[in-house]
């Protein structure tokens, strides 16, 4: 197993209280794998993302469990073991390319920079192969563009830019946080090929994140459901699209539009809110809003269980054969 993530709960103290966003999570993920972590806006998907990698700044803070790469705890890790993961085995694609690259910087000396640093290349070889690595990404005249910076280029392009920073060093995980956020729908389809492509490629494993569960649909195999800091479903993504099993999946895949719907195809509408992070309700964090939920749902969270055939979910009403 190249991850395991095991209980882990982060947490951001501020002066109004503890706000859970993040909350006894456990998952896995094998080598040559794509697993996608789907939910919400404000579930806590990126702060599973950032502490995986220990980069989640204050108030916010790892209070329990255990992060695995390889078998090695990296929560026992001290600052420069973990500068030797990050990045050179664990990559990382941030949501906005625009925020994250230097803009007073090349793309291509940025790319070389990672390449210098993880990867022991001297300065021309690092510039050599940002060239290669741009044209790789499908980035017209790598040349040109290597000598171009942030500003000057396209959001596709510098979303494959960045991809080019994180798979350059030939990470075995990837995290892709977000990756298509603002893109039209024809770069959009243009980014997931990419990270198939890497994937099959240099057999990186990559954890995929988005609020949007159509997207992963054909790119990952296996699905992570995650509601309110809580994971409430994992399966197969075969299995989780044709036959979800917790409410809050079920209710993911009604919501969404599929090509051939009739016009009487009604989609499906989750009444409420997601809950306030500070003001968690009791019990299951999904029952406010579930049209299952009875008594037994508001008083302890439930468990998540093993059911058939090689998924999980967290509910009290499943059924299951």
């Amino acid at each position: 197993m190249l991850l395991q993530v095991k209980n882990l709960s982060s947490s951001f103290f501020l002066d109004e209280g503890e706000l859970k966003a993040v909350d006894d999570v456990s998952f896995d993920v094998r080598g040559s794998e794509t697993v996608a972590l789907v939910g919400e806006s404000g579930c806590g998907k990126t702060i599973v993302a950032l502490s995986l990698i220990q980069l989640l700044a204050p108030p916010g803070r790892i209070k329990s469990g255990q992060i695995l790469y390889d078998n090695r705890d990296l929560l026992k890790m001290t600052p420069e073991q973990l500068r030797k993961i990050r990045g050179r085995e664990i990559g990382m694609i941030y949501q906005d390319p625009g925020a994250t690259l230097n803009p007073v910087y090349t793309i291509g000396s940025q790319i070389a920079e990672v390449l210098v640093l993880h990867r022991a290349f001297t300065k021309l070889e690092a510039e050599r192969e940002a060239v290669y690595l741009l044209g790789e990404m499908g980035i017209p005249e790598p040349e040109k563009r290597a000598k171009s910076y942030p500003f000057e280029l396209s959001g596709g392009m510098q979303q494959r830019a960045l991809i080019a920073i994180a798979a350059g060093p030939r990470p075995r995980l990837l995290i892709a946080d977000e990756p298509t956020t603002a893109l039209d729908l024809t770069v959009q389809a243009e980014i997931l090929d990419l990270l198939g492509y890497l994937k099959d490629q240099y057999q990186m494993a990559t954890l995929l994140i988005s609020h949007d569960i159509a997207m992963v649909a054909d790119v990952a195999d296996r699905v992570m459901v995650m509601y309110a800091g809580r994971l409430v479903e994992v399966a197969r993504t075969r299995d989780l699209f044709e036959d979800p099993r917790h409410p809050y999946g079920e209710a993911l895949i009604g919501a969404m539009p599929r090509l051939g719907d009739g016009p009487d195809r009604a989609l499906t509408v989750i009444p409420g809110k997601v809950p306030d992070l500070l003001d968690l309700p009791p019990g299951c964090t999904f029952h406010p809003r579930c049209t299952l939920a009875d008594e037994e749902c508001t008083v302890q969270p439930p468990p998540m269980r093993e059911i058939p055939y090689a998924r999980e979910c967290a509910c009290y009403k499943m059924e299951h054969p």
